[in-house]
């Protein structure tokens, strides 16, 4: 897929879901900074690393 095979609409959507994995990667990198519990940490960085894979998809269709 590229640019010229979106629409307006499907642009700004897909604005709109950077926005939202951004937010998301950021605070489950945050989580997995002051979770105390190591297993859970881990989690929130899996979580982490998961949001920003999609963030980096999302991205690369723009």
């Amino acid at each position: 897929m590229n640019k010229n095979m979106l629409t307006t609409k499907e642009v700004g959507l897909i604005s709109e879901l950077l926005t939202l994995e951004e937010s998301a990667c950021k605070k489950a990198r945050l989580y997995s900074r002051t979770i105390t519990d190591p297993a859970i940490s881990e989690t929130f960085k899996k979580i982490a690393d998961n949001h920003q894979k999609r963030f980096n998809t999302l991205f690369e269709m723009l």
